[in-house]
């Protein structure tokens, strides 16, 4: 009897990943500790040190055009991006990510110019970015270096720091400038060749990963991939392949793959991400794959875990460089004449260079 019971436990149907009520939440638990590291480094971005040589820790996101860069980081935010025919990207967009407790308001606000513009709604942030461009690099369709700043604090977001660059084009269309290949290459190389930088890099499933030029220039400057991880979108679109792509690793990507599902037309962020979860727990194909390189919750993981390393690593390396610019700029003004409050003063000071002057010249004079 007893036997008979433990073989009717034994046929009860496993549960149908369709019957998940809720998509895995972005957010980590750690985000509290990651946190005052990601502060540290945003204000000193948002001071330019990296303009006095300091390198700071940054993830660098680039892909080939319509490579699906704007959706995955649409997924990661939660908010919709700019799209459409030709580049979105026109400028160094720096997306900073905070996650905040649900009954905290969503704050959002972009940067540029050294101003602040406050985005009042989510589906405002689209044409905000759109007119914060147009400011930057002029109404055409070129491009600038000049970046600008996307500061989203909601609930669910994963606590990010990441810069989108331009998407790689080879063939300017109507209105760009011919050079556009050479201005965006330029752009990349410049984010991507700091040793400091991790390379977030994009590629399509349906590309030959070998051949795409965003996987070209990320071996231009990290030949091992020990910093570069790369997300594998519109894995739906090729599946029977896929498997062999990321496990093979021809591109020697050293931070691993991580293989996403796009958001198709009016799913909403939650549904799209419970879909992913179904693709890849069902097709025959897709389910074959590791469930730790599937899905953007576990691309927002890997993405923290990455940045808090690399942060941790960095940080004192970073203190030490602003303490010695610190004393070198203080050391120069020491040197410098002190402020002349008055005639008297002026008159002393005077008096001091023509005395250091005779002295000058009477060691001249005499040979010594």
């Amino acid at each position: 009897m007893e036997a008979k019971r433990r073989a009717l436990v034994r046929r009860e149907p496993e549960p149908e990943p369709s019957m998940v009520a809720h998509a895995p939440p972005l957010a980590a638990s750690y985000n509290d500790w990651i946190r005052p590291l990601l502060d540290a480094v945003d204000k000193l971005r948002n001071l330019m040190v990296m303009k006095e040589g300091i390198q700071l820790p940054t993830i660098v996101v680039l892909g080939d055009q319509s490579s699906g860069k704007s959706s995955v980081l649409e997924s990661l935010t939660g908010i919709s991006l700019p799209r459409g025919q030709g580049i979105c990207t026109r400028v160094p967009l720096i997306m900073q990510l905070q996650h905040r407790r649900p009954a905290d308001s969503p704050e959002l606000h972009l940067k540029f110019n050294g101003k602040i513009v406050n985005v009042d709604d989510e589906d405002h942030v689209s044409d905000a970015i759109v007119s914060a461009t147009d400011e930057i690099a002029g109404s055409g369709k070129g491009i600038s270096n000049a970046p600008l700043t996307l500061v989203v604090k909601k609930d669910g977001v994963p606590d990010l720091t990441m810069v989108d660059l331009p998407g790689i084009t080879r063939v300017p269309v109507l209105g760009q400038p011919k050079n556009i290949y050479k201005q965006i290459s330029e752009m990349i190389m410049e984010y991507i060749r700091p040793e400091e930088s991790i390379i977030l890099n994009v590629v399509s499933a349906t590309a030959d990963f070998p051949t795409c030029e965003s996987v070209r220039m990320s071996q231009m400057v990290d030949r091992t991939g020990r910093r570069t991880l790369a997300v594998v979108t519109k894995a739906d679109k090729d599946p029977e392949d896929l498997q062999e792509k990321v496990t093979a690793d021809d591109v020697n990507i050293g931070l691993g793959y991580v293989c996403v599902r796009n958001r198709i037309g009016d799913e909403s962020y939650e549904e799209a991400r419970l879909e992913e979860a179904k693709l890849f727990e069902m097709h025959p194909h897709l389910c074959k794959i590791d469930k730790s390189i599937v899905g953007v919750p576990v691309l927002a993981q890997k993405l923290m875990q990455i940045q808090a390393t690399i942060m941790a690593k960095c940080l004192p390396n970073i203190v030490k460089k602003i303490n010695d610019k610190l004393n070198a700029n203080v050391a120069k003004l020491n040197r410098m004449p002190k402020n002349l409050s008055s005639v008297e003063e002026a008159m002393m000071a005077f008096v001091q260079i023509l005395g250091s002057a005779k002295e000058s010249l009477r060691k001249v004079l005499l040979g010594r």
